[in-house]
This record gives structure tokens, C-alpha cells and sequence, in this order.
């Protein structure tokens, strides 16, 4: 195997690779990277706004989050459940994705698991020789009219094959189908697969059964929203010819947009009134012209807060990029608002408030420290939300 593309995300050079036809076209329908022809089948690997790692016959492409493998894992986690807490991972020991991801989910699979295997009751439709549950009539009549066994029958079973274990085991046979994983950990994701014996893994392609946490199932809930990740953004599996695929690759810019929604829906919970996500409205009076702002509060059916969130890619000498404020002007034009807030990753631009030319509206930059705790995250968000109601009259 050729040695491991690593590229920052910030990175602007990139490195030169030799590709075959099927990496070419692999590595092109990710969009972890942008391709660039230099000639004599080689060709130039940057990054191309999304994070991950990506394993393609016999070369690894990673692209490294500025914020670290731990902030992109709480973002991922918390933006598609606030429950997710940063002790749910801990990747801080480990550089690249794979062995961090294998190494967390191992790590929260074993804590789940020390108090048993979880069972719940399944109902279960079969044919028996004998009466067990109930009789499905109708499916009797229709399959086997006029015999009497064997028997279509509907019972419960109290067993471990349940939608929380279903996403464990899914989750960790995915993992072990991935490379450059250290001996060590691939044996304890196999040890843990084996311990879920006799529970049905997830095909490819199918969404994860839903659960709901109780006081039952609550050992289970850091393990669970971990291998959501894992079922949610990575695959493994066989890609065109014989070249074998595995990745896991994320947009930041979405990431980014989906943490800020959830943590101000969040955050915004205490205020009166309620949070919407990518409601649309119009800037016209004919209604030909829609504007989707990120997020708005609204009160008694009037918007009073809005909010966008712009995951940046520029050092701070980049400037403050003037098409973000022309977008909120015209979100607060449309809205009749005072103020507009601008959510930045930290690094794009300073914190500022600007009075916009014959009007009586501000912009507001708003940048999050990514690179702080995941509790002192939120915590700016919280701060967020309370200047943003502050400003309301």
C-alpha cells in the first residue's frame, strides 16, 4: 500500500498522487477532495470543504478538521442529539479518524455491555405446528386455506435482537470492515460483535430502527449515539472492479449549520415562542422572491430573532466577507428586524457589530470558539441566545 495522503483542512497546496481510473472516479464522487490533472495519471489532491478519510483499493486519503477529531465528533453528535454529551467520545490520543472512531465506540460498546446484554420483548409473525400467541386468521385463509398447520401465528419474545443492539452491532461491523486499524482494537470490536450473537445486522442502505431512551436502556445511550455516527456517515464496501471502498466523510460547512441549529433551538427553549429551521419567506410583496434564513425565533407569529451560520474557511486576514451581510440585510429587510446575527467558526472573523447606511439595522458577528470545551461551547451559545432576546421588543 502507497503511504497515506494527510492533508489539514486549511491546506492549499495539496500533494500529488498517481491514480488509477477507478481511485479517480471513487475519490470524485466523495468530494473529500478537489482533483486537479497534472498529467501522466497523476494528480493533485486538495481539500475541498469536507473532513474524513477515505480508502480506495490500495491508496488512504484523510482530510484533518481544524477543530480535531473530539470537536467534529461532539458537532456531528450533538447536532443530531442534544443528549450527546462530550464524554461520549474521547479521541484526543489518536490523529486520524478511523483508529479514533474504532477506539471511542470500542471503548463505550464495552461500558454498555457490562451490565449484559440488553433484551426487550419482539413480536415475532411465524408458522408453527402449534398455537403460540395469537392466530392471523386472515393470513392463514390466504395462505393455507382449508389446512390446519401449520398454523400462522403472531407472539411476543423477550429477546436481544432490539433496535438498540441492532445499531451497536451494525455499527461495529462496520468498523472492523475499515483499514489501518491496530490489531488490538480490530480483536475488541470482534469480541463485542460476538457478545451481540444472534441480533440482526443493518443492510446497507437502510435507516436505523428508532429507540427511545428509558431508564432501561440509559447504560446504552453513550454506545447508541456514537454508532449513530458511524451509520449515518460511513460505508465499507466493494466499489467498481475490485477495488474495495470504506469511508467517512462529512461537509463542515453542514455540520457547522446543523450543531448552531440545534444548540440555539437549545438554547432559545426557556425564551417565549419557538425555533425554526429553513422556514421560508419571501423578500417581495408578489412572493417571488424566497429567502430561507437559517434559523428564526418567532413570537406571537412574528419573527424576532434571525440567525445564519457560516462555517468559514479563511485565515482572520481574509477579511469580513461583505456577501454574508448583504444576505442578512436582506434577511432583516424581509423580516422587519433590528439585528441580525452572523454565527461564525471562530478564525473567519472578530466579534463586530455594523450599523448598516440609512437604516436602523445591525449586523452582528458572532464567532464560536470551536477549540473550547464542548460544555464552554454551548455555553456561548446560551450567551448567544440571551443577547439575541435582549435586543427583542
Amino acid at each position: 500500500m502507497t503511504e497515506p495522503v494527510a492533508l489539514h483542512e486549511l491546506d492549499r497546496v495539496g500533494t500529488v498522487r498517481k491514480l488509477d481510473g477507478d481511485q479517480v472516479a471513487v475519490l470524485a464522487s466523495s468530494a473529500l477532495v478537489e482533483l486537479r490533472m497534472e498529467g501522466a495519471g497523476r494528480w493533485r489532491l486538495l481539500p475541498n470543504g469536507r473532513v474524513g478519510v477515505i480508502h480506495c483499493g490500495d491508496i488512504d486519503v484523510q482530510i484533518r478538521p481544524k477543530i480535531g477529531i473530539s470537536r467534529l465528533l461532539f458537532l456531528l453528535g450533538y447536532a443530531a442529539d442534544p443528549g450527546f454529551r462530550p464524554e461520549d467520545v474521547d479521541a484526543t490520543a489518536e490523529p486520524d479518524l478511523w483508529p479514533a472512531l474504532a477506539q471511542s465506540l470500542a471503548r463505550q460498546v464495552e461500558r454498555a455491555l457490562r451490565g449484559g446484554v440488553l433484551q426487550g420483548y419482539l413480536t415475532v409473525d411465524d408458522a408453527l405446528p402449534l398455537v403460540r400467541g395469537r392466530i392471523r386468521i386472515a393470513d392463514q385463509l390466504a395462505r393455507r386455506p382449508a389446512m390446519l398447520v401449520p398454523l400462522e401465528v403472531r407472539y411476543d419474545e423477550y429477546a436481544a435482537d432490539i433496535a438498540e443492539n441492532q445499531i451497536l452491532r451494525t455499527a461495529l461491523r462496520r468498523m472492523t470492515a475499515v483499514p489501518r486499524l491496530d490489531p488490538p482494537v480490530r480483536a475488541r470490536l470482534a469480541h463485542l460483535d460476538a457478545r451481540l450473537d444472534g441480533v440482526r445486522v443493518l443492510p446497507h442502505g437502510i435507516a436505523a430502527p428508532a429507540w427511545r431512551l428509558t431508564r432501561l436502556n440509559a447504560r446504552y445511550a453513550p454506545a447508541i449515539r456514537l454508532a449513530e455516527i458511524v451509520l449515518r456517515h460511513q460505508s465499507a464496501e466493494p466499489g467498481s472492479g475490485d477495488v474495495t471502498v470504506a469511508a467517512f466523510v462529512v461537509d463542515m460547512s453542514k455540520v457547522f449549520e446543523d450543531f448552531v441549529t440545534t444548540a440555539l433551538r437549545e438554547s432559545l427553549a426557556p425564551y417565549p415562542g419557538h425555533t425554526d429551521a429553513q422556514r421560508t419567506f419571501y423578500l417581495d410583496l408578489l412572493r417571488r422572491i424566497p429567502i430561507r434564513p437559517d434559523i428564526v425565533h418567532i413570537v406571537n407569529d412574528r419573527p424576532t430573532a434571525v440567525f445564519d451560520a457560516k462555517y468559514k474557511l479563511e485565515k482572520p486576514t481574509s477579511g469580513y466577507p461583505t456577501a454574508d451581510a448583504y444576505q442578512m440585510l436582506a434577511y432583516c429587510t424581509a423580516l422587519a428586524l433590528p439585528a441580525g446575527w452572523l454565527v461564525y467558526a471562530q478564525g473567519t472573523s472578530e466579534p463586530g457589530q455594523y450599523r448598516i447606511r440609512n437604516t436602523l439595522i445591525d449586523i452582528i458577528r458572532y464567532p464560536l470558539d470551536l477549540a473550547a470545551h464542548p460544555r464552554d461551547i454551548l455555553g456561548q451559545v446560551d450567551a448567544l441566545a440571551a443577547m439575541a432576546t435582549a435586543t427583542l421588543t
